[in-house]
């Protein structure tokens, strides 16, 4: 193998990893579910009425959530930590 594929495979191995370690911070970081302020389309999981991420009916939906970071949704307001079904 020549110095510069050797060089070039370092260069795309260390990108990889710097990758994977800028994920593995950011889903360790606190977050938890905030009801009542999803966009229609926007919520990041079920809902009382739908199985999927992304299917909020409209905007506002008391049974719709994202995720925040901890602390974030009693500040938001019209938010919920629970669900208003």
């Amino acid at each position: 193998m020549s110095h510069r594929n050797v060089v070039v495979t370092a260069a795309i191995g260390s990108l990889f990893a710097f990758g994977s370690l800028g994920v593995t911070a950011a889903d360790k970081a606190p977050v938890e579910k905030c009801y009542g302020v999803v966009k229609a389309g926007k919520n990041d999981c079920q809902t009382a009425t739908s199985a999927c991420a992304g299917t909020a009916a409209k905007d506002g939906q008391k049974d719709a959530w994202i995720y925040v970071p901890k602390g974030t949704c009693d500040k938001i307001v019209g938010a919920s930590l629970k669900s208003g079904k």
